[in-house]
């Protein structure tokens, strides 16, 4: 990536970065947020559509009940403090993709307030405040291609005009590029165990703007902030706040100043390039919508969408270490995404050893899907198949090896571990003594200098012993009577 040559680490330590995220998630309601047209992703362009979305004269606009229970329910996963009486504003701003010339949104009095993040909980780090939390339409989307034979031309598509967002806004708390990627991982876990938004960033669910601006290190007073808007990955994000961060420190210490601006980050070229200066909120000239009514969320509401918060990542860590007995990582791990965790848990209430399940899971499956970028939900191998294959080597069945070649096989056919297990004819690790003892004195009486180390008191040979012994049977011996017979033959 490249950097200004600010990048230096006194220079760093000198200066300070001051970053605030604007996070806005789209909801998963079936319709739009004021009227009844479909949010299906992928449809033709402007094909959902109505005179309410394209802002026809004369349309009004009626709130849908359901992205209002999934702003407030995502707010208290946040830690918010919910408003009884929240109040829609127009926020008037003109660009192609926004018929209406306005967009309806929330200003001084939003649905949400005062919440907080508490980034990478195993290591107790800091809490990153979140300012607010509203709710508003999107606006329609500007496709930069050729159309009808033109290389140039730009169409607008006004299909998701009108899709439900909440945007969240955090606290200028954020003081590195990586607190910032911890920030967005944990907020993108929490909405996603709330089932509001599928936060897909390829889709657009989930969009990230960031404000920076830096300072000497100690003073009160921020610096000349600029926004970067537009970037599709949290891994970009971070690379774009390092950019910007070196690029304003290099123009403080030549003695210039920082434009406030908003700019747009070339991932190819790991720099960020002025966009546009940047709007003060007076530019947008907000005023209450008139067409809606105040927004209430009533105390008998608020519990009712209360009684519907699922159990949230942190909680359900303390509680998998509690009732599994497994580690701070293993919990950390399985709790990734409430497929993984829904899914172990069902394995781990069937199989004889929680622990060993938490095992495979991360040694042998996630290592699986990592390497062939497959999510859990693409995984040929069900946690029902992860709990069997646990208990078959837990009661000694099949050995570590056999597992693994089956997994193996598992993946090459798309096949779940049962259905493997059965076509390879339910294979078993190898208890034949005699067969073992003449796989045995055939490794020892290749191996005799290891021989004489063991009876010289070198214990710990026995393990090389083991492994050839294993490596001659194709990983079909009993480990454990392997050991037994090969001490009892030394001894």
């Amino acid at each position: 990536m490249a950097t200004p040559v600010a990048n230096s680490l006194h220079l760093r330590a000198k200066y300070e970065p001051v970053v605030g995220l604007e996070v806005h998630v789209q909801l998963l309601t079936a319709t739009k947020i004021f009227c009844s047209c479909s949010t299906r992703f992928g449809d033709p362009p402007n094909s959902n559509v109505c005179p309410v979305c394209l802002g026809l004269p004369g349309a009004l606009p009626v709130l849908n009940r359901k992205a209002v229970e999934f702003a407030t329910l995502a707010a208290m996963a946040l830690n918010c403090q919910i408003r009884e009486t929240s109040i829609f504003a127009r926020k008037n701003y003109f660009y192609p993709d926004l018929p209406k010339g306005y967009q309806i949104s929330q200003y001084d009095k939003p649905l949400a307030e005062h919440g907080w993040i508490q980034i990478d909980p195993r290591e107790r780090g800091k809490r990153i405040g979140i300012t607010r939390l509203h709710l508003e339409e999107d606006a329609g989307k500007s496709l930069h291609e050729g159309f009808a034979g033109a290389s140039d031309s730009t169409a607008i598509d006004l299909n998701r005009s009108g899709v439900p967002l909440i945007e969240i806004v955090s606290e200028p708390d954020i003081g590195s590029s990586d607190e910032a990627y911890q920030y967005l991982t944990r907020l993108k876990e929490i909405i996603l165990y709330t089932g509001v938004s599928d936060c897909n960033m390829e889709e657009g669910s989930l969009r990230c703007d960031a404000n920076i601006s830096v300072r000497e290190r100690g003073a009160e007073k921020f610096g000349t902030k600029t926004e970067i808007k537009n970037v599709n990955s949290f891994r970009f994000i971070r690379e774009a706040l390092e950019y910007e961060i070196d690029r304003q420190i290099e123009i403080v210490e030549a003695g210039n100043k920082v434009r406030q601006e908003t700019r747009l980050y070339n991932s190819v070229e790991g720099k960020t390039y002025s966009m546009r200066s940047k709007e003060q909120a007076h530019d947008y000239r907000y005023f209450p919508e008139p067409d809606l009514l105040p927004l209430v969320v009533d105390q008998n509401w608020r519990e009712q969408i209360r009684a519907l918060l699922p159990e949230l990542p942190e909680a359900r860590r303390k509680r998998l270490m509690a009732d599994y007995a497994i580690t701070e990582q293993d919990a950390h791990v399985l709790t990734m995404s409430k497929t993984l965790a829904d899914q172990f848990e069902t394995a781990a209430k069937v199989a004889k050893n929680p622990k060993k399940v938490a095992n495979l899971v991360q040694s042998e499956l996630m290592g699986r899907l990592n390497a062939r970028g497959l999510s859990i939900e693409q995984s040929p191998i069900s946690m029902a198949g992860v709990a069997m294959a646990s208990d078959l080597v837990e009661s000694g069945t099949i050995s570590g090896k056999m597992l693994k070649d089956l997994f193996d096989l598992s993946f090459e056919r798309g096949k779940d571990f049962s259905l493997i297990y059965e076509e390879q004819g339910r294979p078993e690790q190898s208890r034949d003594t005699s067969a073992l003892d003449k796989i045995i004195a055939e490794v020892l009486a290749s191996n005799p200098k290891q021989v004489e180390q063991y009876r010289g008191g070198k214990k710990t040979v026995l393990g090389f012993f083991v492994g050839q012994v294993m490596r001659l049977s194709k990983g079909q011996a009993n480990p454990q009577l392997v050991n037994e017979l090969i001490a009892k033959r030394l001894g």
